[in-house]
């Protein structure tokens, strides 16, 4: 089949044809069940919302119209197997290192990685090596590891199974994949990469190496996130060899829903023929769309939207230019503040804030006009909102932390809860992050510093959108009790 073709996509809509009468599952009755809820979604899309039947093939063992949308999209990605998924990358990762890691294997990682990958630690029992990722000192974010930090990783741990990496950050950086690849390989180590944000790296040549190009073992995309695909939809892609796609295949059958959503699976089907065919003019015009919008706010007095001038920093290879970050320390607010500013009295939905940034993801839906709002928008807040004198700020802790316990030992230890401001020394027992981005600030089984405490409180300060804590005031940490 080529890249025209559309399996799961026209059988879906054969079925539909067909005007079946249902006396199976989903109870709706292709939306006639819940007429308000048909008039919200529409009744077309109620139609389509149907289980799994013969000609329509099944998610949890695939063999039809489902195999053959997966084929082409390990076609389309460089990939030799593609498993989609619809509950979000969350399920790849987890799906990646659970079929690589059991209990007691070593996984190599940087500590700046999305809390899917702590959890799937909890889950197998795997241990976490960490990896310092560099760090941008003007933009108090987490950038990449250098190959040569990752060399001495290796060579410390020979045993481990696994190497976990980020294809780009959230910010946009890249490390040098393709070489880290090579020496993990030469070690007989499986490279696993997190391509959450990098959906769309295939079908330019001036964005960064995929993760299957650079020759990784296997990746985790969200199509749902810079493809196209509807919120959950994601997959895994596979260069077999050192991985088998029948461990995949089991290990994500333990994960996945039996009855998986077919307008996700089909939005996936969608999303790629789209990207095969049209994503080259498209990814072209955003290039130089997001090119201007930086340029101008560059221009701006108190704002900083970096861009490829980070290539060449430490732990920085490539810079993926549809991830629009703005730097507001210089207005004298932080980016929580911003990010509200921009909700609140902009109607403008941003990406994410940190304490000194915030970031607008740049896709394929957006145009010239969206992009102006966010440039116009920026340049009023740096008149109505500046602040005459800097705000001390203080910035997420970005030193590895220190390990006592696994994630799962943790999280299934006894545990008590303490006031936050007396908590330095103590093993934490749960995860604290904002999100997004959803990387943890405290993950379970790690010590807790006066550092991170002092950052907690200024992030209470900001209310900003704290998560995953059993205390929500986070006035009290839970601890593992070691009485």
């Amino acid at each position: 089949m080529s890249q025209n073709h559309t399996p799961l996509y026209d059988a879906l809509l054969a079925m539909h044809e067909k005007n079946i009468t249902p006396f199976d599952v989903p109870g709706h009755k292709r939306g006639r069940g819940v007429p308000e809820m048909a008039d919200f979604i529409g009744r077309r899309a109620l139609a389509l919302d149907v289980n799994s039947m013969p000609d329509l093939d099944n998610l949890n063992y695939p063999t039809g119209v489902i195999a053959q949308a997966q084929d082409l999209m390990a076609q389309a990605f460089g990939a030799d197997e593609a498993f989609f998924t619809v509950n979000g990358t969350t399920l790849a990762v987890h799906g990646m290192i659970m079929s690589v890691c059991g209990p007691g294997d070593k996984i190599l990682l940087p500590r700046n990685v999305h809390k899917s990958v702590i959890n799937a630690l909890i889950l197998c029992d795997a241990f976490p090596v960490y990896m310092q990722a560099e760090v941008s000192q003007p933009l108090k974010f987490a950038t990449g590891v250098t190959l040569d930090n990752v060399k001495q990783a290796i060579d410390e741990n020979l045993d481990a199974k696994a190497i976990f990496l980020i294809n780009p950050t959230y910010y946009g950086v890249c490390a040098h994949l393709q070489e880290i690849v090579e020496y993990a390989h030469s070690k007989d180590i499986v490279v696993l990469v997190d391509e959450a944000h990098g959906a769309h790296f295939p079908f330019h040549p001036q964005l960064p190496k995929s993760a299957m190009a650079c020759g990784a073992d296997m990746s985790a995309v969200s199509i749902h996130k810079t493809g196209g695909a509807l919120t959950q939809a994601s997959a895994i892609l596979l260069k077999e060899g050192r991985v088998k796609k029948e461990t995949v295949r089991t290990i994500l059958n333990i994960f996945h829903t039996t009855s998986a959503s077919y307008l996700l699976m089909v939005s996936l089907d969608i999303a790629r023929k789209n990207l095969a065919l049209n994503g080259h003019d498209k990814l072209a015009e955003i290039l130089s769309l997001v090119r201007v919008a930086r340029e101008q706010l560059n221009l701006v007095d108190g704002l900083y939207a970096w861009g490829q001038e980070l290539i060449g920093a430490p732990g920085v290879c490539d810079f993926d230019e549809t991830k629009l970050g703005i730097n507001v320390e210089a207005l004298g607010l932080t980016g929580y503040e911003v990010y509200d500013i921009l909700l609140y009295d902009y109607n403008i939905q941003m990406e994410l804030a940190d304490s000194c940034n915030v970031l607008a993801i740049v896709s394929l839906g957006d145009s010239k006009e969206s992009l102006d709002i966010l440039v116009n928008a920026l340049r009023e807040v740096t008149v109505k909102f500046r602040r005459p004198d800097l705000i001390p700020i203080h910035h997420v802790p970005l030193k590895n932390p220190k390990v006592i316990i696994t994630p799962r030992q943790a999280f299934y230890s006894n545990k008590r809860f303490v006031p936050l401001e007396q908590a330095e020394g103590e093993i934490i027992g749960e995860s604290v992050m904002v999100y997004p981005p959803g990387i943890p600030i405290l993950a379970p089984g790690e010590e807790v510093t006066k550092e991170i405490i002092t950052y907690l409180q200024f992030l209470k300060e900001q209310d900003s959108k704290l998560t995953d804590m059993n205390d929500k005031t986070l006035n009290n940490l839970y601890i593992v009790d070691r009485r």
